[in-house]
């Protein structure tokens, strides 16, 4: 058995962002295109003779209980296969919360892999998926990793191609926003054809390796809500794109903003506008990565 591991919890943007409807039962139908992104959160686990989960984070907002999400993939898999061994979880956060990016999310995944791993329970990445999607939508998302179609309330993915390589730029306003009120006040059955995003195109733009038609077909249906209400979401989107971005958006509920760059010194250039120059007043937090495919 394993004693001690050091696991990557990646975040995603979404590339494009669709709701169908609102189900009967309060959630909403959706359809969009997740990429992972080369930003992550450092999780250790160590596996104590002493029965229980116990956590840190190096953010002193967190909860460090059944309130976190990780908290809670550990308990799912150590309950269900009645673990006697105890385990201690340090959380390390660098990507953005509550901004869009499923960083809760991504760190439950990957200790639901790294508790299947440390324990030897066997379980396979489809079963871990499907036990994923009980802790939050974007749970199975976040241990398939890479680019896919997500569907149903984000549990259905259909993998993609890898996307062509590029230069992303994500700036967070020091704003958070409620997912909950972004989807209440979309009203998505009120929605015009011409406002959902064209995601089969963006699909074939994908296999097509064409990173600038890709850009093109960005959308997000929940922006109509989050800037409106935040107009810092549109200013951070013209900084990018007035600094050679193929494109920008909001990702998920918001407030984070990604810019795709194919060239390197813009990309820089535009990173160092938000982080250091006269537009830094608008962002907190600003990382120039790229695509993580896996």
């Amino acid at each position: 058995m394993t004693t001690h591991l050091k696991l990557k919890a990646y975040g995603k943007i979404n590339l494009a962002l669709d709701v169908l409807r609102k189900r009967e039962d309060g959630y909403h139908e959706v359809r969009m295109i997740m990429q992972t992104v080369g930003i992550y959160d450092q999780i250790d686990l160590h596996a104590t003779q002493k029965p229980g989960i116990a956590m840190e984070t190096n953010l002193s907002y967190l909860p460090v209980n059944e309130n976190n999400l990780v908290y809670q993939a550990a308990r799912l898999l150590m309950d269900e296969f009645q673990v006697k061994q105890g385990i201690y979880i340090t959380l390390r956060k660098f990507i953005p919360v509550a901004a869009g990016m499923a960083g809760g999310s991504s760190d439950a995944a990957a200790v639901l892999f790294g508790v299947n791993k440390m324990f030897g329970l066997g379980l396979s990445r489809r079963e871990l998926m499907e036990r994923g999607v009980r802790i939050g939508a974007d749970v199975p998302y976040c241990i398939l990793r890479g680019t896919a179609l997500s569907e149903g309330i984000g549990e259905k993915l259909t993998p993609l191609p890898p996307m062509p390589q590029c230069h992303v730029l994500i700036a967070k306003p020091g704003i958070s926003v409620s997912t909950k009120y972004v989807y209440e006040n979309l009203h998505a059955d009120m929605l015009r054809q011409d406002e959902h995003p064209d995601i089969d195109g963006m699909i074939e733009a994908i296999k097509q390796q064409d990173i600038g038609q890709v850009a093109g077909k960005f959308g997000n249906v929940l922006e109509r809500v989050t800037a409106a209400k935040y107009p810092v979401i549109e200013e951070i989107k013209e900084v990018m794109k007035s600094h050679g971005a193929l494109n920008a958006l909001m990702s998920g509920s918001g407030p984070t903003v990604f810019g795709v760059f194919s060239d390197e010194r813009a990309a820089q250039k535009a990173y160092e506008e938000l982080r250091y120059g006269a537009s830094s007043a608008l962002a907190k937090q600003v990382y120039l990565t790229n695509f993580y495919n896996k």
